[in-house]
């Protein structure tokens, strides 16, 4: 990003979190949303930018309202606006709701959904460093990321550092989900192999059951076998391991029709949330966007090329599912089964 600019610098923050199985971020805008606001105040002063957006997928509606609540709060106390604390520091932060589409999880794909056009990819180059929202210097950046500034300044680089493994560094937040005894977010160092996730914190398997299949960090992630149990979270260690941790939302299942329910149901709505558009921010009278008009959302998706790749895979998903499945009924109760214990998906 350049140090000098004669426009704006950005910096929207990723709390769209679209992909089945992730749930974590959530939790950081709903339970401490002061502590991501207080992230993106710390970035802002570091890197110069004036004004930034926290990007959240619209069915959080708890989320956005906490968020908003948050907000109010910090403007009153002087932590955002104009002359921050004397400091000649202007840093104005917006909640922004997203569209619904899955794609805009990917950084050109909000940044595009964020001006009020259908959330697609850019071509880069150029970057969004350099040419992002609005034409501007953008820093594109995640809930969780952003929400550990705060930690790090308070605790210090080495002490974080020391929380996982080599180039994996600090505490992660992992989501464990499935047919499981104790789903829902965990806070662990990165390292920490998915056996250890699941027995000292998910608290095991259903009783009665085995595990026979998991996905270590989402939907689009490879299907790891029990044998694999024993893998370490980390970026390196999952690749190497044949997968990858994506954003760490770890599902468990005891069987493999409920794999393919949860599979299909994956493939399903990708088909329909990989394009969309969000409201746009309208250009308020000094400069910035800050405020929302509604915008149509994209409904002819199905004539993309992507959205026709994505059919076809949905229906090959579908006549696994069929020769998998012995019967309707079979695959009703396990849908049900599968809806029951991926409630926090």
């Amino acid at each position: 990003m350049p140090k000098e600019s004669d426009l704006p610098k950005y910096l929207p923050i990723n709390g769209d979190e679209g992909e089945p199985g992730t749930f974590k971020d959530r939790y950081i805008m709903e339970l401490d949303p002061h502590r991501l606001i207080e992230g993106c105040i710390i970035t802002a002063w570091t890197l110069g930018l004036r004004y930034g957006y926290i990007y959240v997928r619209g069915e959080l509606q708890l989320a956005l309202k906490r968020l908003e609540a948050a907000l109010k709060e910090a403007y009153a106390k002087g932590y955002l606006g104009k002359n921050i604390l004397g400091k000649n520091f202007d840093f104005d932060l917006y909640v922004h709701p997203s569209g619904g589409a899955y794609i805009c999880g990917e950084e050109t794909g909000m940044i595009e959904g964020l001006e009020g056009k259908p959330g697609q990819p850019r071509l880069k180059p150029p970057f969004p460093a350099v040419v992002g929202a609005f034409g501007a210097p953008t820093l594109v950046n995640n809930v969780e990321t952003i929400a550990s500034i705060p930690f790090i300044i308070e605790r210090g680089g080495e002490f974080w550092a020391s929380m996982g493994i080599e180039k994996n560094g600090g505490p992660k937040l992992y989501g464990l989900s499935g047919h499981i005894k104790k789903p829902g977010v965990y806070e662990a160092p990165s390292g920490i192999t998915v056996r250890e996730l699941l027995e000292e914190y998910g608290g095991g398997m259903l009783d009665g059951s085995e595990l026979k299949a998991f996905i270590p960090g989402g939907s689009s992630c490879k299907v790891m076998l029990p044998s694999q149990l024993d893998a370490a979270m980390g970026f390196e260690t999952m690749r190497d391991a044949g997968s990858s941790m994506g954003t760490a939302p770890s599902r468990l299942w005891t069987s493999p029709y409920a794999w393919c329910a949860s599979q299909l149901d994956s493939h399903t709505f990708t088909t329909t949330n990989h394009v969309g558009s969000a409201p746009r921010a309208a250009k308020a009278p000094d400069g910035p966007p800050r405020s929302w008009t509604p915008s149509r959302r994209a409904t002819d998706a199905w004539k993309t090329s992507t959205c026709s790749w994505m059919w076809w895979t949905t229906l090959r998903a579908t006549q696994f599912a069929r020769w998998a499945i012995p019967s309707p009924s079979l695959y009703a109760a396990t849908s049900r089964c599968s809806e029951a214990n991926l409630k926090h998906t």
